[in-house]
């Protein structure tokens, strides 16, 4: 893969006009367009799902738990007015449950419009996924990565595709941990956090400069939701069995996290908002980003390297096994 400039995309213009105040009204009509957002049972997954099907989308739901998908497609039902949303069981954790997840869905949909690759873990103890990956980076950006790879098809058949990562303002203090990416040794939940927030920004990035590179018209971009109110800040805590870190969490995204539909809608406004550039990153338009209105954002300067980006993107292949098949 060339770093030629040629190849380069201007990853701090969006290439269309955001307004200042861009909310969920400013959705376009998403008629005859099927949408997966991961991670749709709760949190920005499950109010992004609800917005996308208000406008029209056939949205399908990637949910590890059947009970929590299960009333979380309840929700998005009653608020559809296009297609019937459906349920996708996929857990990211799982390389076989991706494997398995992209073959059911490549049975029944000719199509896939926009990925949304929204589901997250944050600051656990020390997990290992299924595959023996750290749990952070083998679902934030592992089992992503190989989610994408086995939709490629679907997203190639679409006339304009379109993949969004979630990655967080974490992501500044992310650092590729070349020799353990997996951290088999001093493990570190917040620096662990931060890797798999920074590998999200590389492999946005680096996915729309190889879309570029073989002429493909799909459009990689990134969103992060500043500090908003869901149950990622808790789960951390929660499988730690520390009841006072819990109630701080709760506390503060009570008394200063902003409302999970508010956090939704950098990543919506980088799915739905027509003309938007491959390689736009986009965030709240407040202090320190932390909460407001969409506005294109830029990553640290990690995240623009190509060789890392390239070098993440061999060893993503290494470890999941799962090649991008262009088509040609």
């Amino acid at each position: 893969m060339s770093g030629d400039s040629i190849l380069r995309r201007p990853v701090w213009h969006a290439g269309a006009v955001i307004p200042h105040d861009w909310n969920d009204a400013d959705i376009p009509d998403l008629t005859d367009r099927t949408m997966l957002v991961t991670g749709a049972n709760s949190g920005l997954g499950l109010c992004s799902a609800l917005a996308l099907a208000g406008h029209g989308a056939t949205v399908v739901l990637g949910c590890r738990s059947p009970e929590r998908g299960g009333e979380a497609l309840d929700q998005v039902r009653s608020a559809a007015t296009g297609a019937e949303p459906t349920l996708l069981a996929l857990d990211l954790a799982d390389l076989s449950s991706i494997a398995s997840a992209a073959d059911e869905l490549s049975a029944s949909i000719d199509r896939l419009d926009v990925l949304m690759n929204n589901a997250g873990v944050m600051a656990l103890p020390l997990r290992r996924t299924t595959d023996g990956f750290e749990a952070q980076f083998g679902t934030n950006h592992l089992g992503h990565f190989a989610l994408t790879g086995r939709l490629l098809p679907l997203l190639s058949a679409a006339e304009a595709p379109r993949v969004v990562t979630t990655s967080s303002n974490m992501h500044k203090i992310g650092k590729m941990r070349w020799d353990d990416p997996n951290w088999d040794t001093g493990y570190r939940k917040w620096p662990a956090y931060g890797q798999s927030k920074l590998a999200n920004l590389l492999f946005a990035f680096e996915l729309d400069r190889r879309a570029r590179a073989h002429e493909s018209p799909l459009v990689s971009v990134a969103a992060h939701p500043g500090y908003a109110s869901t149950h990622l800040q808790a789960a951390g805590p929660e499988m730690a069995g520390n009841n006072l870190m819990k109630r701080a969490t709760d506390l503060a995204n009570r008394l200063v996290a902003q409302p999970a539909e508010m956090g939704a809608l950098p990543q919506l406004c980088a799915a739905t908002v027509a003309g938007i550039e491959g390689g736009t990153y986009l965030g709240p338009d407040g202090l320190f980003e932390n909460a407001g209105h969409p506005k294109v954002v830029r990553g640290t300067a990690s995240a623009y390297k190509e060789d890392e980006a390239r070098r993440l993107w061999t060893l993503s292949e290494e470890l999941t096994g799962v090649s991008y098949d262009w088509p040609s």
